[in-house]
């Protein structure tokens, strides 16, 4: 609730105390007075004076001055009064047809009809992810930075005018940021939210005008830049549609608060976000210096990672009520239902471009920059037969029975061998259909190491994804297990599948002196029963659980004794097999 100027804590949003709103007034006259003076508004007359068919650009400045104006304007009455969804995105879409009138494009087609159609659509979804982006303490004014940052070196030296205004941004969201960063004594409101959406939107549209290294890179370069917002918006957007939730509506499902959820503090979540905007930056520094040929290199292992991370964060539970309820509810199609409700569809389609990706990869590893290009012919030719022999050896072998999150070392032993099979099978192919002629021997081992590792890596994260949140979500009375043997590995398993247990493992203790120091499942063994005391001075222990079946009375009687007079309580775990009496009815 906004009142005053003042933003006030509600359920549907994530600060808990009154916080000053208008941050964003800063931020627009510390951009908006010196990128005036910079602006030759005269070549805007001038465009709308040309009646050529294709006149010249007006001045980049001029054209980003205006624009952010009335987005600030436009932001600054939400903020005021709390105008309806739908008329923001009427301004804002004129806003972007203004800019398209004045010739700035993405030229991803060379249809210039859907060209201005899909500019407009990408000006006014931009805008709004940094308006649901800005969602937590200092995000997205930081994205926000970065973005502006990589953009300023994209367009150095090629656009002295867009150089000039992503620098000017970036300058003024790191002053923004030691009044916004956690904790923030105040908040940039809609004004400042919408002005950054647009700036970094606009800015994309000229990196095509300064000259884009290779076509692949005119579409990743603009998308990595902006992965942030993109992945954020693209997420919840999807979840409450499914959910039956309105998408223009404020929440705390989004990627920062699904973070915290998964126990990152809220400095933690904003600055791994910062972290995913400075590798996607850094990829598209890459791709917009290499060719077409070589970019697929970083674009997707960043593609799968982010399609991982957005399986993983749809899984944790924002509200009571359970996620994609409209799947239940309403007659959707059959596919619909089958792709989110049987995941192995999706892990197939993820395997796919995993297979695609190593067979494509060897090549570029095998084969140096002048010589890829004539064997690039061979792999499109081969990578039918490879993407085939594959999924044959994989659905053979089983691999897609298992239950990823329960992954073992049998798991991993199969993936081993099915990804050997698959290689095999690969290679008898090549040979009895290309006699294996035009290929290099060493293609298929570097192919072999690469499929496995991502195998491997993939499957993996599901596991590690499901115990950290196991770890993480853990609440209750602080425990030490006495015993990091066989017993305390099956004792911490269970606390951690049994939240109604609730308790929360502080590590282990264990009479061998040769286990202190290590960790089992991630929790240390602390030291042995006679280190005790020194470890409950560290930590505030309620209570010791055996893990062991030791019948040592004395040894028992002396643990009981130091319980009762630190008043930690004592239970001893146990697993017993119980025989059901089979004549009774």
């Amino acid at each position: 609730m906004q009142k005053g100027g003042v933003a006030y804590p509600t359920e549907e949003r994530w600060h808990k105390r009154p916080t000053a709103l208008f941050g964003g007034i800063a931020i627009y006259l510390g951009i908006a007075i010196p990128l005036f003076f910079v602006s030759d508004f005269s070549t805007i007359l001038l465009h709308l004076k040309t009646s050529s068919d294709l006149p010249a650009l007006p001045s980049i400045s001029a054209v980003l001055w205006i624009g952010m104006t009335l987005l600030f304007v436009l932001g600054l009455l939400d903020d005021f009064i709390n105008i309806k969804p739908h008329t923001k995105l009427v301004g804002q879409i004129l806003v972007a047809s203004m800019v398209t009138f004045f010739g700035f494009r993405l030229q991803w087609f060379t249809s210039l009809t859907l060209d201005t159609l899909i500019t407009i659509f990408w000006i006014v979804g931009i805008t709004n992810a940094f308006n649901l982006l800005d969602n937590m303490d200092g995000l997205c004014a930081g994205v926000g930075c970065i973005a502006a940052l990589y953009l300023a070196f994209l367009l150095s030296g090629k656009l002295p005018e867009g150089f000039l205004a992503a620098m000017m941004l970036a300058g003024a969201l790191i002053g923004f940021l030691f009044y916004n960063f956690n904790p923030a004594s105040i908040f940039m409101g809609d004004c400042g939210s919408l002005l950054i959406g647009f700036m970094l939107s606009m800015l994309t549209l000229l990196y095509p005008e300064a000259g884009s290294a290779n076509v692949l890179s005119s579409y990743a370069v603009p998308i990595l830049v902006l992965l942030v917002p993109i992945f954020d918006t693209t997420m919840v957007t999807f979840i409450r549609i499914l959910s039956g939730r309105k998408a223009s509506i404020g929440g705390r499902d989004h990627t920062s608060h699904r973070l915290v959820l998964m126990g990152l503090t809220e400095k933690g979540a904003v600055l791994s976000l910062y972290g995913i905007g400075m590798i996607s930056g850094i990829a598209a520094l890459f791709v917009d210096k290499t060719d077409t040929l070589t970019s697929p290199v970083v674009i997707v292992p960043i593609v799968i990672s982010i399609l991982l991370m957005g399986i993983y964060l749809a899984q944790i539970r924002v509200y009571p009520e359970k996620e994609f309820s409209l799947l239940r509810d309403r007659p959707y199609t059959p596919i619909l239902i089958e792709l989110t409700y049987k995941r192995q569809i999706l892990l197939v389609l993820l395997d796919f471009f995993l297979i695609a990706f190593a067979y494509y990869f060897s090549y570029r590893l095998r084969f140096d920059s002048d010589t890829f290009p004539l064997y690039f012919k061979v792999f499109l030719r081969s990578l039918p037969a490879v993407i085939a022999c594959k999924f044959i050896a994989f659905f053979s072998m089983g691999i897609y029975r298992g239950i990823w999150r329960y992954m073992s070392t049998n798991d991993v032993f199969l993936d081993l061998k099915a990804s050997f099979v698959a290689t095999v099978l690969s290679v008898a192919v090549i040979i009895l259909i290309y006699r294996f002629e035009p290929f290099s021997k060493g293609i298929f081992v570097i192919d072999w190491l690469l499929t496995t590792a991502l195998l491997l890596g993939t499957r993996g994260s599901f596991r590690l994804f499901v115990d950290t949140m196991k770890q993480k979500k853990l609440a209750g009375e602080k425990i030490l297990i006495y015993g990091a043997g066989r017993g305390g590995e099956i004792l911490l398993r269970e606390i951690l599948n049994n939240e109604k247990l609730k308790i929360k493992p502080v590590g282990f203790i264990d009479d061998d002196i040769l286990k202190i120091g290590k960790k089992l499942q991630g929790y240390p063994i602390l030291g042995t029963f006679n280190d005790i005391e020194t470890i409950l001075k560290k930590d505030m222990i309620d209570g010791l659980l055996i893990s062991f079946c030791n019948n040592d009375s004395n040894h028992l009687d002396a643990v009981r004794a130091f319980c009762s007079a630190n008043g930690l309580f004592l239970k001893k775990f146990s697993i017993s097999l119980e025989e059901i009496d089979l004549q009774r009815k």
